[in-house]
């Protein structure tokens, strides 16, 4: 059951360009001198937007958009009550414009590079039993903020940049109920404070799921909500993309799968449910998992 636990705490499925769309933070804690890391690959496809008033069919100028990705994500156990976590993502965005759209506009198919790096601790602040079953309360916090020197420019040609050059303090209190027979519930909310003109968020998830030592499997609802910003083409846009009210409901289901000696393997499938300046993107990912200890509590 602890490698169970301790695989549980990070078998999270990771972050597309522009947006972390699914939580970093899990209910599961890892227990001190137990960790995991996880390399991952997702791909995400989308020729739709989501637009205000009226959604597009097609990406402006690029027609539809691929966003492929590689992330490494880490989580150690300080402490029985304290992670720490860390998450870095190298994006590739390219879109599908025709060659005289680019030599006429002078824009390009695609960018890539590393994006923004996640470093965050996450606290468990209270354990209640409740016969058979345990509710743990949570919080977390911490920072994301880019690593690589990534253009955004003004225009549409920033529709493929791979990310938004932001930093953000992120905080959330996390809820976590468990079963003695695998079954676990999460919710979680917080608030997402950006720098320069990137609009805060509120951010939401809840998440249900079944394991044991032979599987997992977990089925997810992700919520964000801008607090302000422009819509794109809309009154007030000049151009700058991450200055936008970029909101979206998300739902997916992953599953894990351990294998041998600490490794194991992911995979999930989600998709944008409804948003704001945002693709009507479906998302696949899979990953290798390698869960370890370097103490014997």
């Amino acid at each position: 059951m602890q490698i169970f636990t301790t695989v549980s705490a990070m078998v999270l499925l990771f972050l597309p360009a522009w947006v972390q769309a699914q939580s970093l933070f899990g209910g599961f804690m890892n227990g001190e001198g137990r960790g995991a890391v996880a390399l991952s690959y997702t791909a995400e496809r989308y020729s739709e937007v989501f637009l205000v008033p009226a959604d597009a069919d097609r990406v402006p100028i690029f027609n539809k958009m691929e966003v492929n990705s590689i992330n490494l994500y880490a989580t150690y156990g300080l402490s029985p009550r304290l992670d720490f976590v860390l998450n870095l993502p190298y994006i590739q965005a390219k879109g599908h414009a025709s060659q005289a759209t680019l030599e006429e506009l002078g824009f390009k198919n695609e960018r890539k590079g590393l994006q923004d790096i996640s470093i965050y601790l996450k606290y468990r602040i209270r354990s209640i039993a409740l016969g058979a079953t345990r509710m743990d309360f949570l919080a977390a916090g911490g920072v994301r903020t880019p690593v690589s020197n990534y253009e955004v420019e003004r225009g549409l040609q920033s529709i493929v940049a791979i990310g938004n050059r932001a930093s953000t303090l992120n905080g959330v209190g996390v809820v976590h109920f468990r079963t003695r027979i695998g079954f676990y519930l999460t919710g979680q909310g917080g608030y997402s404070y950006r720098t320069g003109q990137v609009p805060d968020a509120f951010v939401g998830e809840a998440r249900v799921g079944y394991g044991t030592r032979r599987f997992q499997v977990a089925a997810w609802y992700a919520q964000q909500v801008s607090t302000g910003g422009v819509h794109i083409l809309g009154e007030g846009f000049d151009g700058f993309f991450p200055a936008t009210d970029v909101s979206y409901t998300r739902a997916g289901l992953n599953v894990y799968v351990p294998t041998v000696s600490g490794f194991g393997v992911s995979a999930g499938v989600n998709k944008y449910v409804s948003g704001r300046n945002v693709g009507k993107a479906i998302v696949f990912t899979g990953a290798f998992v390698f869960a370890f200890r370097t103490s014997s509590n």
